[in-house]
Parts: C-alpha cells; structure tokens; sequence
C-alpha cells in the first residue's frame, strides 16, 4: 500500500495542465527522457527521487515557454546524451549503438573458429589412398 502512495505523489497527479494537449506533450517528453538512476526507466515509469526532480525539471521548462527540443538540448546539456532514450549516432555514441552487434559478430566468430578447430580431420577417399601409398612406395624405392 505504502508502495502504491508514493508512486502517486510523483505521478502527473502533482501537475496541473491547461488542457489534454499539454499533458500529453508532457507525456510524451518524459517517455523520450530515461532516468539516471534506474536500470532502463523513463522518467514516467521511474519512481527515484531524481526523476521527480527530473519531471519537475522539464514540466517547469514547458511552462517556462520552451519547445520540446531546447527542454531536450537543456538536459542532454546538463547531464549528456544518456538521458535520452534513443541518443543520437555521433563519436560519443557509436559504441552504444554498434557495441551489441560488435560482441555478437565477435562472439559468432569465436563459436565458428571453435566448432572447426574440433571437427575431424577430412578422411582420404579410397583412390587417393592407393596414390598416397604408391608415392610413398616410389620415395622407398
């Protein structure tokens, strides 16, 4: 029960909207925005004290007469690229963004070099038994 209050004193609950247009551009910001301190949360799903404080931060940026993307541009300033759900493909980012493929392209080649490592050795085939034996009878000879 104590879990279920606190979440509702730092839901949208706390902040009033001049229409539903509002709140769901509100919305939408805090859904593209992750919280810091949580393992892959938005700051609508979060219920650390940072996120409040971070939804207070971008409700009082609204209000203040900023558009979506300086609010954005403010925060990314403030505590960089990580506080953005889907962070933009520059230098910074790039291992973000191609890390995971690059260990799975790695790790895929590893099991490949592996499984041939093991596998046997091809056997002669019958006629190029009988050509290896005669070569061997001939450096004998």
């Amino acid at each position: 029960m104590l879990i279920v209050v606190h979440a509702s004193w730092g839901g949208l609950e706390a902040y009033e909207f001049k229409d539903a247009a509002e709140e769901a551009r509100f919305k939408a910001l805090i859904v593209e925005l992750r919280c810091l301190v949580c393992q892959n949360q938005s700051l609508l799903d979060s219920d650390a004290e940072l996120a409040d404080d971070l939804r207070r931060e971008t409700y009082n940026l609204m209000k203040s007469g900023r558009d979506d993307a300086q609010i954005i541009q403010f925060l990314v300033d403030r505590y960089g690229d990580f506080v953005r759900y889907r962070p933009p493909l520059n230098a910074a980012t790039a291992l973000i963004w191609f890390g995971p493929l690059a260990v799975f392209l790695l790790g895929g080649f590893w099991v490949y070099r592996t499984v041939r490592r093991q596998q046997p050795a091809p056997s002669m085939s019958e006629d190029q038994e009988k050509r290896a034996a005669r070569l061997l009878d001939e450096d004998a000879g």
